[in-house]
């Protein structure tokens, strides 16, 4: 019957770039290194929805809000691994980012873990952030040239790594990176290469880069595989004791696991911090009032309590401008539980399934005014229930959205906060943002030398 009705119905075929090739598809325009860029450009011409073909696979995009709004309905979309989340599945298996919705570890961990991101919980984590967002400010003391998105990697692998799991990378001691992370690292850029490599490419010349990827997958699982064992029998309210605990993950979900949160819960939230911390760069006025706000509300103390960063309103905006602007998870997919139209005329089969642009969704014109500019005010109370719902996704939507949003947004106020309060952020005035594109986006060559205030 869905089939027969949407057959019927005054539906329009989906537009796709003009120039496309016989075989290998829409070939003009697009990169291997900034695909996200890329397509936003296509967006800016072919408008809300449109498809881009790579050879014999056809994406849906959506960039405009009111799309993205329906799209969020679960009565009718459902989450889809798009396929850079897919090409994840070596690393993170069935793990909450990467476990497709039929998978039943995917319910069973997700309702195991959900205690770990409640109020209690996070309270409890606070002492920890704050000693390594101290370690960083012992970095920035010396007043050197900085690199911040790399800084803000280490600050936020680190915390993942102790809070969630009693781990240490010794980010900011080591002067070498860490095997671990040279490992991860090494998996996800081969990860993501595969999605926009010719098979036949990879087949002929990729022995050698494949051949390290198998030994990166091994070292990884090794080295989680013996934090695992050795918190065995022991007892813990972080994400590692409560699985443990469950008694309702094996060990090799709980592997996946791990993997999962210490690549996603580090990568988005230190993108976020870099791209706000580029802003502020550039706006001395939204500095001033960040700043007024957090001496108001942090005083004379040392060391903020919990509740005095949920307090920084101000400064959250501007964690919610950056993110509108560029979030660090750019993308996510969703598929149609049945047929149906999407925005009144075109037409989505079960199962096919659409990605949503986010870059493109948040600078829609027609929800964001001047949709360029920084302006975190956007985010005032005022203006957030002005605006239609559905259309500010960074953390993903429905019941499959990012389960450690809260932990993210406490630990990225807590950061700016303090940076914001010890430092003055002096940048190149040469400086011109370029956003580099791996699992997430971040500013490429941004740079700050951090001075006390």
């Amino acid at each position: 019957m869905a089939a027969k009705a949407m057959d019927s119905m005054d539906t329009t075929a989906i537009p796709h770039p003009r120039w496309r090739v016989p075989l290998l598809g829409d070939v003009v325009g697009a990169g291997r290194r900034t695909p996200v860029q890329d397509t936003m450009a296509q967006a800016r011409n072919l408008g809300p929805i449109f498809t881009r073909r790579f050879l014999r696979r056809e994406i849906v995009f959506v960039a405009g809000a009111g799309l993205a709004a329906e799209l969020a309905d679960e009565s009718r979309f459902s989450k889809h691994l798009a396929l850079g989340v897919e090409a994840l599945r070596d690393i993170g298996g069935d793990g909450l980012f990467t476990a497709y919705n039929e998978e039943p570890n995917w319910k069973a961990a997700h309702d195991v873990l959900l205690p770990a991101f409640t109020q209690s919980a996070m309270r409890g984590y606070h002492s920890t952030m704050v000693d390594v967002t101290a370690r960083l400010v012992e970095k920035w003391d010396r007043g050197e040239v900085v690199d911040v998105s790399a800084d803000m990697t280490k600050l936020t692998l680190e915390t993942i790594g102790q809070v969630g799991f009693g781990y240490s990378f010794e980010s900011f001691e080591r002067s070498s990176t860490h095997p671990f992370v040279r490992a991860m690292v090494g998996s996800l850029a081969y990860a993501q290469g595969t999605t926009t490599t010719l098979p036949l490419v990879r087949k002929l010349f990729g022995r050698a880069a494949r051949e390290q990827y198998e030994r990166d997958l091994a070292y990884l699982a090794e080295v989680v595989d013996e934090v695992i064992r050795s918190r065995r029998g022991t007892h813990g309210t972080d994400l590692l004791g409560l699985m443990l605990s469950s008694g309702e993950l094996d060990d090799v979900n709980i592997r996946n696991q791990v993997i999962t949160f210490l690549v996603a819960g580090h990568e988005t939230t230190s993108g976020a911090l870099s791209f706000a911390l580029h802003y502020l760069s550039r706006h001395p006025e939204v500095v001033e009032r960040a700043r007024a706000e957090i001496d108001a509300v942090w005083g004379s103390a040392e060391v903020p309590e919990f509740e005095q960063v949920a307090k920084l309103r101000y400064v959250r905006r501007v964690l919610d401008e950056a993110l509108r602007l560029w979030p660090t998870a750019p993308g996510y997919g969703r598929q149609a539980r049945e047929d149906t139209v999407l925005g009144g005329k075109y037409p989505m089969r079960t199962g096919q399934w659409a990605l949503v642009l986010l870059p493109s969704v948040h600078r829609d014109p027609e929800v964001w005014p001047t949709p360029e500019a920084f302006d975190p005010d956007r985010f005032a109370p005022a203006e957030v229930r002005a605006r239609p719902g559905h259309v500010y996704k960074p953390f993903g939507t429905g019941e499959r959205a990012c389960i450690g949003r809260q932990f993210a947004l406490h630990e990225a106020t807590l950061a700016l906060g303090t940076v914001l309060r010890r430092y003055d952020l002096v940048g190149s005035p040469d400086y011109r943002l370029k956003v580099a594109e791996t699992l997430t986006l971040k500013p490429e060559g941004f740079m700050l030398t951090p001075r006390r205030r």
